[in-house]
């Protein structure tokens, strides 16, 4: 067991038989009564996120977490499968435990899953990937006055927004945590 001392941020523990991940916190000593720490709590498997004050010194359970790297391999109706390299044990994970990130996801990559003993919770993918555009309307020449934007369809099955001059068969460099075009990739 763990107090409130030992918060920050990143830290993830079993609140009210849920596993959560403290986004921020902040110590708070007011003038009258005792101190105590104001936090935001994101559930890991569902992503969502609450506040919740704890008293300054109260006991919490800390919960270790552990990433495999894993590959994936490809997608079925089951979910999403997985290899681990050094055992090549295979794991399927379910579609809503992978969410939002599966639009980024290519075959054969590398990405880290997160382990709670033999559980699988979810999927981390890096903060940038590349990938290669497969659809796309091309651009009108003299159309970009207003730096305007158009639908493009990744390799990995997602769609972004992209500027005029992208044309299929461009690299480009993404930002999965918002999901958006950041550059093309150098070649």
């Amino acid at each position: 067991m763990a107090s409130t001392a030992d918060f920050r941020n990143g830290l993830t523990l079993n609140h009210k038989d849920n596993l959560v991940s403290i986004v921020e916190f902040q110590h708070v000593k007011p003038g009258k009564g005792g101190a105590f720490v104001r936090t935001k709590l994101k559930n890991v498997k569902t992503g969502r996120v609450v506040e919740h004050t704890f008293r300054a010194g109260e006991k919490v359970e800390i919960v270790r977490l552990m990433n495999r790297k894993m590959q994936y391999l490809y997608r079925d109706s089951d979910g999403f499968c997985f290899m681990d390299m050094e055992t090549y044990n295979q794991v399927t994970i379910l579609t809503e435990l992978v969410g939002d990130q599966a639009r980024f996801m290519k075959e054969s990559e590398m990405v880290d899953i997160l382990y709670h003993g033999e559980d699988p919770l979810g999927v981390e993918i890096p903060f940038h990937v590349e990938l290669k555009v497969v659809k796309t309307d091309p651009g009108v020449k003299g159309d970009t006055a207003q730096g305007g934007t158009k639908p493009a369809e990744l390799e990995s099955g997602g769609v972004v927004l992209v500027p005029l001059f992208i044309n299929e068969g461009d690299v480009l460099r993404i930002d999965t945590r918002s999901g958006e075009y950041m550059e093309r990739a150098k070649k």
